[in-house]
């Protein structure tokens, strides 16, 4: 059994293997948050005398080392600390035509929960009813819905039985105006850029999940709330609601659009976009440009609040760049960080990393401390690691594990590689000081790595049936997409939307 502070110390004694982290396999979408602060960690290598413990100082950047006289001695592993997709006829409200495919396991679980709810809530219903005794003596007229105005339902199917639409506008938000451009296919996965100046972030949307590619500066100016900005600048991590701005899966994606609109007032609004005029239907989290002219086509899409987001709609001429995009995104997502989950780590330690010349394992305690309340089933931790001796690097690792109920979590990942086996081999064969320290980091984990072939899996089934539906029937020379409407463009370039009363 190995102990944070004990390792075999003999130069004879036989070589141990380093220990894995564990890596469970759990679904990952669901809330999460921020992360904790790097601390180093000191520890002693192979031959160095163990000194008296001295102490550390809590995530100011210091740690404990290993001090020994030159010649042979022992160098126990030390602790330390870590911080912390049809079809033409009418659509009635709610229920949107178009592809259908087996729902994925996440969206299963989802309809099952649903129908839990929905069963708690008739049953109180029934037993109000019963307490109050007031039961009806003759037939009950339930109140109907005003049907949907025909114009929303033509286009609500134009919308379900397109390829996409082609999204381009400006967010402004509190670090200025950023250019959004977005490729979206009807069941809401989406690629896009926001741009400002020189400083561009990628964006990918999948499964209902937005994620975001920045640079330091583009999270430090568009994503100000953010703790700790640069644990998330450089890599793939869970969009912040500031960027875009908008639940793209939800506001954007045609399918969820024409059930939007299947809600439409009998009178609404209209202005003029562009000299065309249209129609302005509001929803909880955005407002719809429809054209008034057949076919009635979607204009724009805006949205107000903390972050504006004004934007054109052109139909999507052709969705395989699109999805070839996308596909090569979605590949670089395993381990994707969630700044909305924060932790609070423990006490780091080292396992197996004594006169062990195959790795080194640094572990870390922590509490996820984001919310009250049971703790999401898709909740993870993740570990990022890394190990010098006097300044030289001697490796990094990544290690994740789900969050349980109690919220309390051990990480932990393996150090290996040539850097460390050439540092270990010399500490062995030349008797001396060798001291190394860890810094460590616990954050937030958006998307466990084995998720990302099933993301995939679905993606390319979303891909196929959407090539089956825009291709031509046989005899038909019609190109595949919507006919040109009223109110279109000539060509997919960005615009912005501008509005005026007629």
């Amino acid at each position: 059994m190995d102990l944070p502070t004990s390792e075999p110390t003999d130069p004879g004694a036989p070589r141990t293997s380093p220990g894995h982290p564990s890596h469970p396999a759990a679904r990952r979408r669901g809330r999460r948050g921020a992360a904790s602060r790097d601390v180093p960690v000191a520890g002693r290598a192979a031959h160095e005398p163990r000194p008296a413990p001295a102490p550390a100082s809590f995530g100011d950047g210091s740690g404990r080392r290993g001090a020994a006289a030159p010649g042979g001695g022992t160098a126990p592993d030390g602790p330390g600390f870590a911080a912390p997709p049809g079809r033409p006829g009418p659509v009635p409200p709610g229920v949107v035509p178009g592809r259908q495919r087996p729902m994925s396991k996440r969206n299963r679980t989802l309809l099952i929960a649903a129908g839990v709810a929905m069963t708690a809530t008739a049953a109180g219903a029934v037993t109000m009813a019963t307490a109050a005794g007031d039961e009806p003596s003759g037939p009950v007229a339930r109140p109907t819905a005003a049907p949907p105005p025909a114009w929303s339902l033509a286009a609500g199917r134009r919308l379900t039985d397109g390829i996409g639409l082609r999204y381009a506008g400006t967010l402004t938000v509190a670090g200025g105006p950023a250019r959004l451009q977005l490729r979206i296919s009807p069941e809401g996965s989406a690629s896009g850029t926001l741009t400002a100046g020189a400083r561009t972030a990628l964006l990918a949307t999948v499964d209902g999940v937005t994620y975001i590619k920045a640079g330091l500066d583009f999270w430090r100016a568009y994503a100000a709330g953010t703790e700790h900005p640069e644990y998330y600048a450089d890599g793939w991590a869970k969009a912040p609601p500031a960027l875009p701005g908008v639940d793209v899966a939800k506001a954007l994606a045609p399918e969820s659009v024409a059930r939007l609109l299947a809600k439409a007032s009998a009178d609404p609004k209209t202005e003029e976009v562009g000299g065309v005029p249209a129609y302005v239907v509001r929803a909880a989290d955005a407002e719809y440009l429809v054209a008034v002219a057949a076919p009635h086509r979607l204009l724009g899409v805006r949205t107000s609040g903390r972050a504006t987001l004004t934007l054109t709609a052109q139909p999507l001429a052709d969705p395989a760049p699109m999805f070839k995009e996308l596909r090569a995104r979605v590949k670089q997502l395993g381990g994707a960080t969630d700044p909305t989950l924060h932790f609070t780590p423990g006490k780091l330690t080292f396992k197996n990393c004594d006169q062990n010349v195959n790795g080194c394992t640094v572990q870390v305690p922590a509490t996820l401390s984001t919310w009250e309340g049971t703790v999401a089933k898709d909740a993870r931790a993740a570990l990022r690691a890394s190990i010098t001796s006097k300044g030289r690097p001697l490796g990094t690792c990544h290690g994740s594990a789900p969050v349980p109920d109690d919220r309390a979590v051990t990480v932990s990942c393996t150090v290996a590689g040539g850097q460390w086996r050439t540092w270990m081999r010399a500490a062995l064969n030349n008797p001396g000081s060798y001291p190394y320290e860890a810094s460590a980091r616990v954050v937030g984990e958006a998307l466990a790595a084995e998720d990302v072939q099933e993301l995939l899996a679905d993606l390319d089934a979303e891909r196929r049936e959407l090539a089956r539906a825009a291709a031509p029937e046989p005899g038909s020379s019609a190109a595949p997409g919507p006919a040109a409407s009223a109110g279109a463009a000539a060509s997919d370039a960005p615009g912005a939307v501008t509005s005026r009363r007629p």
